[in-house]
């Protein structure tokens, strides 16, 4: 019997149930019994990654610290374990598919016809038992993006299929995340969608263990007892997945609902330990609770999606639970910023962040609101292409350099204090070819980043292609904007921030995908509280 057991987590109905959501929260209940478990995600899509793929069609980008550009699913299972993931833990259909095309260009498949099945499957069903075949961890619970019946899912219900009769039913299940929708016309629940969705995942040749349904109303045992009867589940193994207030509520849901308890025993598992959650109900308390409000600006060209910018959205969370504040996250977009309606688009706020991005569209609008919050005194946190946009404003207000820009946005600079890096400039390929994952930096002793980290070194995650120029280090710092972070293998600047004000700091990389629930990112933390500081002394 193979140490490792797998759990499979398809969709069906719709999309946008929730199925990262859902087996976050279960990994939480089995990690919380002391079971090491691991998640990932197969998205059946064609791109190789999702680094390629725009913001307002997928959401942002998460990167891990081996440099993967992955889905920003693996952003909430990082969140809700505490786990790093890495490169194995997202595989889309063209990784699958070029990994086979290499495979036959070399000639391994002997020359025989390379097909769906069993090519392609197999490389799935190899990709799903990696990281068990690690020994590293008890559970590995695998999420299949799309939903059931899409035809660019097929290969990967094929190989679960294929997996549950190879592995045995006791160390292989499959939760099926469907809906259950409520007809206000006829004010009932509608269980018609579900009993569908599973007899289409049951033509695939596969019956699900586990029904886990969203509703928006208390499902009650007359649903439940018809789900389990025309579904072929268990009873207990229909659970209740209504509507929450956070989703940091979900893995406590599901504890009420016994959804790690028909686990565990679907796969043969000890249930002699109680899940320990007091770390996670405190900071839900903390989060519910809040003894102040702040309103934080968050600058950006892609608000109008809040997916393109999650792992922020719930760094702020995790860092307003820790100083009991509740941080109002007010969305701007920075092309309808201008130097005449900055002041009262920024009015009230308690600090700003302007946030990652690509391209020149939005800039001048984030040099903008950078400028004002710089004299205002107001909090200042800049990530990525933000820490770039201080640079710039203030070589041009305080320096002087007038035409001071990144050569990403105008190549004719004859200031140009943001450069394209060395190693960058004949790159042509746009995936996978930036400076990405984990790089060292070294911080600058009794500078504001050294307090907040109480390190020396730090490491953390990047993702972009363009530089602080160096050649303007020394010009910077003699008037106040000083690199406080610098990477010691490279030589070049990860952080700048302004003594002589409140709280002014810039990061070149993403502090955002490091925060979690039990572990919020120093930064986040220390700028809530700057920003809640701010709020107290300017009534």
């Amino acid at each position: 019997m193979p140490k490792t057991k797998y759990i499979f987590v398809t969709g069906g109905v719709t999309s946008s149930l929730g199925k990262g959501i859902i087996s976050a929260s279960l990994a939480n209940l089995l990690q919380a019994r002391g079971l090491k478990t691991t998640i990932q995600k197969f998205d059946p899509y064609i791109n190789v990654d999702p680094g390629t793929l725009n913001p307002y069609e997928h959401g942002e980008c998460f990167v891990t610290d081996d440099g993967a550009e992955t889905d920003l699913d693996l952003g909430h299972y990082e969140r809700f374990l505490n786990v790093r993931t890495s490169q194995a833990n997202n595989v889309t259909t063209g990784r699958i598919y070029q990994s086979v095309i290499e495979k036959e260009r070399r000639g391994e498949f002997l020359g025989k016809t390379v097909q769906v099945i069993p090519h392609i499957t197999n490389e799935i069903k190899e990709r799903m038992q990696l990281l068990g075949s690690t020994g590293d961890y008890d559970v590995v619970i695998t999420e299949i993006g799309g939903t059931v019946g899409d035809i660019e899912s097929l290969p990967y219900i094929e190989a679960v299929r294929q997996l549950r009769w190879e592995l045995g039913r006791d160390n292989c299940i499959v939760i099926h995340l469907t809906l259950v929708p409520y007809l206000s016309a006829a004010a009932e629940l509608k269980t018609k969608p579900t009993q569908h969705s599973v007899k289409t995942l049951m033509e695939s040749g596969i019956n699900a263990d586990v029904l886990v349904c969203r509703t928006e109303h208390e499902l009650l045992d007359e649903i439940r007892n018809k789900l389990a009867l025309f579904c072929n589940v268990k009873r207990e193994a229909v659970i209740q997945s209504i509507d929450a207030d956070t989703i940091y509520d979900v893995p406590l849901l599901m504890l009420e609902e016994g959804l790690d308890r028909v686990v565990l025993d679907l796969l043969s598992l000890p249930d002699n330990l109680e899940p320990d959650l007091t770390k996670w109900k405190a900071f839900l308390s903390r989060y519910k609770n809040p003894k102040h409000h702040i309103r934080v600006g968050l600058v950006g060209k892609y608000v109008e999606l809040q997916d393109s910018y999650k792992s922020i959205l719930e760094a702020f969370i995790h860092a307003g639970a820790v100083n009991e504040v509740k941080v109002d996250v007010v969305s701007i977009h920075s092309e309808h910023l201008t130097p005449k309606n900055c002041t009262s688009k920024l009015k009230g706020l308690h600090g700003l962040l302007v946030a990652p991005g690509f391209g020149s569209r939005g800039i001048e609008g984030k040099i903008t609101a950078i400028q004002y919050v710089r004299e205002n005194n107001i909090p200042f946190f800049g990530i990525c292409l933000g820490m770039q946009m201080a640079v710039i404003e203030y070589a041009r207000n305080v320096i002087g350099l007038k035409d001071a820009n990144s050569t990403e946005i105008s190549e004719d600079t004859s200031h140009p204090v943001i450069s394209l890096m060395d190693e960058q400039k004949e790159v042509e390929n746009k995936g996978g070819t930036m400076r990405l994952g984990a790089w060292d930096c070294k911080l600058t002793p009794n500078s504001r980043v050294h307090e907040i980290y109480q390190k020396d070194a730090i490491s953390e995650r990047h993702r972009h292609r363009y530089e602080l120029n160096n050649a303007y280090l020394d010009q910077l710092s003699s008037h106040g904007l000083k690199a406080t972070g610098i990477n010691p293998e490279t030589g070049l600047a990860e952080i700048v921030e302004i003594d002589a004000h409140p709280w002014f700091v810039g990061v070149q990389y993403h502090p955002e995908y490091k925060s979690t629930v039990l572990a919020p990112h120093p930064l986040f933390s220390s700028f809530v509280q700057a920003c809640s500081q701010y709020a107290k002394t300017n009534k």
